[in-house]
């Protein structure tokens, strides 16, 4: 069993471990690395990998999802809206809604090529200038948008927490602003601080380093 396989299956362990009430995803984030450091996982069976390039997916992923279509491509990174169209194309995820423009191109490129994608919004729940992401006060309206008026399916939130050692706090609060729409999923936690983000009920963890090993 490669090096990749056995890291990926202590995290499994670890989350069986917590005991979650809900069905955790782990979304390996294969960002930088070629397709053959990713293939043992790919071989092992796991479906949900995460990107966050658009043209770094077309090019690593597109051949591959042709003929395997249980592979759930995620991604997790800024999307700019002049790449939204190709994203739209090759992903199943998108974790980065973050602006009502990139939802209005998200919505129209969905209709030409006929298929549902499933959205996180991101929320920068530090207000922190350097990041993206709607801030909390204004989610419902931008909930509301994305779900009446885009016709998006916004699955649930999506943060990545300032880096102040309070991460408890944040993913606290972002549960609280999911239940509030009455949303199933959640998007939060990394290597660092992902079995703290399951138990306040992340369904979606996202983890790179630990599974893949360090980025050069």
């Amino acid at each position: 069993m490669s090096i990749i396989v056995e890291r990926f299956n202590k995290i499994k362990s670890n989350i069986e471990n917590l005991k979650p009430k809900r069905k955790v995803n782990i979304v390996a984030i294969s960002k930088t690395f070629p397709f053959e450091h990713i293939k043992p996982l790919l071989d092992y069976g796991h479906e949900h990998f995460g990107e966050n390039k658009v043209q770094e997916a077309l090019s690593k992923w597109r051949e591959i999802k042709k003929y395997n279509n249980k592979i759930k491509l995620h991604m997790v990174g800024k999307l700019q809206s002049n790449k939204a169209k190709n994203a739209v194309e090759i992903f199943d995820y998108i974790h980065s809604l973050d602006s009502q423009k990139l939802a209005d191109i998200l919505s129209k490129s969905q209709k030409d090529i006929n298929k549902s994608l499933k959205y996180f919004i991101q929320i920068n729940i530090g207000n922190e200038l350097q990041k993206s992401g709607v801030s909390s006060t204004e989610v419902d309206a931008f909930y509301t948008y994305c779900t009446r008026e885009m016709n998006l399916n916004i699955i649930g939130l999506m943060v990545i927490p300032p880096n102040d050692g309070n991460s408890k706090k944040y993913f606290k609060l972002l549960d609280d602003l999911n239940n509030s729409l009455s949303l199933k999923e959640l998007s939060m936690g990394m290597s660092a601080d992902y079995l703290e983000a399951i138990n306040y009920n992340s369904t979606f963890v996202r983890i790179g380093s630990s599974i893949f090993g360090s980025r050069s």
